[in-house]
């Protein structure tokens, strides 16, 4: 064909669609081409295309006076086709132990009409990870469900634990690509018998390498220390510098790489996290911390105020604690959140700040990482944003902290852990 037949548009020999108004062309005959000297025989036979077959789609009703809009044709109104014109099969063929007689995953039972031999039978051992996607096939040891192949969330993303009389929350947050905090939350019985509540936070450093893993490191540690100590009579005050001591030794101990490792990566720095931690006793408030992370005190009477436990190892902690800027003035800074302590090899010379309080009436602790105190700095805005049944839910307070830093922006990961003072004798938890 010279031309289309549709709009005459003029064509190249090698054309499938015409170019101006996209007609089909392999649905039209094309002449013969004149054949060469050696192919006679091949110019006397026309090339001719079938046409594929003519799929017919459901008609939509007309509309009536009802007003009513007319049905939306769904994708599953019509079975598909491939280019053969064969139907296509329903599913995705899985060969394997679990697949019935045509060679299909066999789907999970639904538990709304599934008898109880037929759910136990599709229950897994107990310790398997169901794939949150497909809700049936198995995660694999990489992450990856081995029936769909969807990636698993990580474990670290959000995590949530409730011990008795104190609870913690994390979540990676809306910006984050993982969760580089961490928490450990514990109680310990003191000589007299009487418990004590602990909770570490530790907030990975993101410019420094592995900071997930030194915080972890930092928490397991601190929690180890503070359970050795607190048993043998040890002050808690003593006790919470003791284990910012060895939280420090067990990050600086990441760093301790083979020299072979350090020269494929020279510019990398070492594992770094701040540090925040309380005990709460049925008398004592204690709160160690190192870095940007802060404890809060938020009395359950709220008309008395509430206070900030902590002081911020950053530069606008010391513009304004040298008087070079008002508080307001130093955390509008780009500079602001710039931390000056940290545990880490490439820290400064290590100071922990440790406080012992005795409130003269029950409240609630919040330790936190500067993710959430980002949308709640000041006292009074934590105490706002806290519950008022904090003492008695102290996850529930957690959650709903949480998502409020989520609902502001989430623009960093979010840890909280809330510890109502005093301890409740029985609902401390064990350790």
């Amino acid at each position: 064909m010279s031309v289309c037949p549709s709009c005459e548009e003029p064509l190249e020999e090698a054309d499938r669609f015409c170019g101006a108004c996209g007609y089909d062309l392999s649905s039209t005959e094309r002449p013969a081409r004149p054949a060469d000297s050696g192919d006679a025989a091949a110019a006397e036979a026309p090339v001719s295309v079938e046409e594929p077959a003519s799929v017919e789609w459901p008609a939509a009703p007309e509309l009536d006076s009802s007003d009513q809009p007319a049905p939306v044709h769904l994708p599953t109104d019509l079975q598909g086709t491939d280019s053969g014109g064969s139907e296509l099969p329903a599913a995705v063929r899985f060969d394997g132990p679990d697949a019935d007689d045509d060679g299909f995953r066999i789907a999970a039972p639904d538990p709304r009409t599934a008898t109880p031999e037929q759910l136990e039978a599709a229950t897994p051992p107990a310790g398997t990870k169901l794939c949150v996607a497909c809700r049936a096939g198995h995660v694999d040891p990489d992450g990856y469900c081995e029936n769909c192949g969807h990636a698993q969330p990580r474990e670290r993303d959000h995590m949530e634990q409730e011990l008795g009389a104190v609870a913690a929350v994390s979540d990676r947050g809306l910006r984050h690509h993982r969760n580089e905090d961490s928490f450990a939350i514990s109680s310990a019985a003191l000589p007299d018998g009487s418990p004590a509540v602990v909770a570490v936070v530790c907030d990975g450093v993101s410019s420094a390498t592995r900071p997930d893993d030194a915080s972890l490191a930092a928490s397991r540690a601190a929690t180890e220390a503070l359970h050795e100590a607190l048993p043998r009579g040890t002050h808690p005050q003593q006790a919470m510098h003791e284990a910012i001591v060895a939280a420090a030794e067990s990050v600086n101990a990441l760093a301790d790489e083979p020299e072979t490792a350090r020269e494929h990566k020279p510019h990398q720095n070492a594992p770094a996290c701040t540090f925040v931690a309380s005990v709460v006793t049925k008398e004592l408030l204690i709160v160690g911390w190192i870095g940007d992370s802060r404890a809060y005190w938020v009395p359950d009477d709220r008309e008395a105020p509430a206070a900030r436990l902590t002081e911020d190892d950053s530069w606008a902690a010391q513009m304004v604690a040298t008087g070079l800027m008002s508080e307001a003035e130093a955390y509008a800074d780009e500079r602001a959140h710039a931390i000056t302590g940290w545990l880490g090899a490439d820290a400064y010379e290590l100071e922990p700040h440790t406080a012992s309080f005795k409130p003269d009436r029950a409240g609630t602790v919040v330790v936190c990482t500067d993710g959430l105190w980002n949308y709640a700095e000041s006292a009074d805005e934590m105490a706002r944003v806290l519950p008022a049944d904090a003492s008695g839910r102290p996850l529930h307070a957690a959650q709903v902290l949480v998502g409020h830093a989520l609902d502001g922006g989430g623009h960093d990961n979010v840890t909280v852990a809330v510890l109502p003072f005093p301890v409740p004798q029985s609902g401390a938890g064990s350790a």
